[in-house]
């Protein structure tokens, strides 16, 4: 067994390292939310660009591989960000270098930040893909906008949005939209993990055998999960992939500790640490977001009902106690 574990954590810790884009800015991390921004195209398409929304709208990624110099221009029109053929750079003149460093724009400008001053570039990174938060493709808006607190469980589109980018004296334009979503049913979530969970401890109990194929299904769509949320831009999730192959690694040996280990590592942290997933329609990861959400029930429920099946099974393992010695018999 401990040859097993060792072996899930060197797989995990070969995988983990994966080649990231460069960032303009640390920024923070993803969150669900309720309003969807998508990349519509470029109104002057060029060879070797191109531009998507990442981290479920978190973040805008742009890869140039055109050879040409293309710039992003800030709030003002001022130059913000030039992806040259050697990387990246930023100009810290620019007031949109320090207001797009978190989600949520609140870092103070510096006594330079000035968007009629002279470009100052630094160099960001050797990447020719760059991400930045941008909030002229989120809404930054308090509260609710009017056409959500009207009707909150219908879609709607609240506006079209453009980020201008300039190649040399062309400039053009990133278009892309803004929809707000309504929640999901998130009780009915809830209630379909609880049930799994119960399904899953039943069979598990009646049937030994079946705890391996079990163990699979949940690490495979904690693995399909991760897998997604790295499609979407935002990095490879170490702690889901751990929990989807310590799963996996259940289904192929399982004595009742390592049972009973595996289920809740895989509700704990694939499933409960995920479950934000359940209270909003956008999510960080890449398709429908319902798929999400089926991969984090399967993960709560699947956890839950082997972590008990484990415990049951430790429990029926445990010798009982000897008896105490008749003391009259002693005599």
């Amino acid at each position: 067994m401990t040859r097993l574990l060792s072996a899930v954590l060197v797989i995990a810790g070969l995988i983990l390292g994966p080649a990231t884009p460069a960032f303009a800015h640390a920024g923070d991390t993803t969150e669900v939310s309720s309003y969807r921004s998508q990349v519509t195209g470029l109104s002057s398409p060029l060879d070797g660009l191109s531009v998507r929304v990442v981290e479920g709208g978190a973040r805008l990624e742009l890869s140039n591989s055109s050879g040409r110099t293309i710039e992003v221009l800030g709030y003002s029109g001022e130059p913000y960000l030039e992806v040259r053929p050697d990387g990246t750079y930023e100009n810290v003149n620019s007031p949109a270098t320090y207001v797009n460093e978190t989600l949520g724009g609140e870092t103070p400008l510096p006594a330079n930040a000035d968007p009629t001053a002279a470009p100052a570039w630094r160099k960001a990174s050797s990447d020719t893909t760059v991400r930045w938060h941008d909030q002229r493709a989120r809404w930054v808006e308090a509260g609710l906008p009017p056409q959500a607190v009207a009707d909150p469980d219908s879609e709607h589109r609240l506006r079209d949005w453009t980020i201008p980018l300039r190649d040399q004296v062309r400039v053009f334009e990133i278009q892309g939209i803004l929809d707000y979503e309504p929640a999901p049913l998130t009780w009915a979530w809830w209630v379909g993990a609880a049930l799994l969970g119960l399904a899953v401890a039943l069979v598990a109990g009646r049937w030994p055998r079946s705890a391996g194929p079990l163990a699979l299904l949940g690490g495979l769509a904690t693995l399909g999960y991760a897998y997604a949320r790295t499609a979407d831009g935002a990095g490879l999730p170490g702690v889901l992939v751990l929990a989807g192959l310590i799963a996996v690694a259940a289904a192929y040996r399982h004595p009742p500790f390592f049972l009973a280990l595996a289920g809740f590592v895989l509700a704990a942290f694939a499933g409960f640490g995920s479950a934000d997933v359940f209270f909003a329609p956008v999510v960080p990861a890449a398709g429908p977001g319902w798929l999400a959400r089926a991969a984090v029930a399967v993960a709560i429920g699947a956890g839950s009902g082997l972590a008990l099946t484990g415990v049951l099974r430790l429990r029926a393992a445990t010798p009982a106690p000897a008896p105490a010695p008749d003391p009259v018999a002693v005599q």
